[in-house]
């Protein structure tokens, strides 16, 4: 019995299982992943970038570098509808006539020293009256032309230069006084403007040759002085005396060639 229970007690935990604690598990590797939030951050940037740089092409296309010259060609309907601009220049005018029973001339030189005039008419106002007119300070004569209608027009007087219409309706003042007709400079005419090529402003009395065209030999009354020429267009043409005296108020002296079409 003594060495039952001997064996008994030795073998016995051979077969049978001591219940033991348990062992502690080994630590576990856990993987991370990327968060969804993450991921559709990851997966929006790589659109993101192609849009922008689709939005680099676009501004790219948009601003060109190569330059875009506009080229813009006038035609002539455009220049001939711009209207004409004036034009001012200075000249010399003398305007002269016999003292008595004489008419008015009209002389216009661009050099004092060229005795040819570039614009020569005689009015059919008498000197006695240019004079009286001149008195009260304010003279102002108007040449029209109206070569398109009335007795005797002429349409190719319409396209010449002013300078070469022959004959004028004289105003004075506003009143209609009689006419005016271009002139070309004849010897004596050229003679009288050589004794006052060192004038540019006077007035005064000069004897008359006599084999001059104005008449018998009579006294000729003159006025010399610097006018100003304005061109308003191919129509239109006037010559204002330039008073010397800038302090006074002086001589106010005018004349217009207008031609109606």
């Amino acid at each position: 019995m003594p060495k039952i229970d001997a064996l008994r007690r030795f073998l016995l935990p051979c077969f049978t299982s001591t219940p033991t604690s348990p062992a502690p598990h080994p630590p576990t590797l856990t993987i991370k992943r990327l968060s969804t939030s993450l991921r559709d951050d990851l997966i929006d940037s790589k659109p993101e970038k192609k849009s922008s740089s689709l939005s680099d092409d676009q501004e790219d296309d948009s601003y060109p570098t190569t330059p875009i010259t506009i080229t813009t060609t006038t035609t002539t309907a455009t220049s001939l509808s711009a209207p004409p601009r004036s034009s001012k220049t200075m000249v010399i005018g003398t305007i002269f006539g016999q003292r008595r029973g004489g008419h008015v001339w009209f002389c216009v030189q661009h050099d004092r020293l060229n005795t040819k005039p570039s614009l020569l008419l005689e009015l059919s106002i008498p000197t006695t009256t240019l004079i009286q007119e001149m008195q009260c300070g304010l003279v102002r004569l108007a040449l029209e032309s109206n070569p398109g209608s009335g007795p005797g027009s002429d349409p190719e007087l319409t396209r010449v230069h002013l300078h070469s219409i022959p004959m004028w309706t004289l105003f004075c003042n506003g009143r209609k006084i009689g006419f005016a007709v271009r002139r070309r400079a004849t010897q004596s005419t050229r003679i009288m403007l050589k004794t006052m090529q060192s004038m540019t402003v006077g007035a005064g009395v000069i004897p008359k040759p006599s084999d001059s065209s104005l008449g018998a030999s009579e006294e000729v009354l003159y006025m010399r002085a610097n006018y100003e020429c304005i061109i308003g267009g191919a129509d239109s043409e006037s010559f204002h005396l330039i008073n010397p005296d800038e302090e006074g108020p002086g001589q106010e002296f005018s004349i217009f060639l207008l031609r109606s079409k």
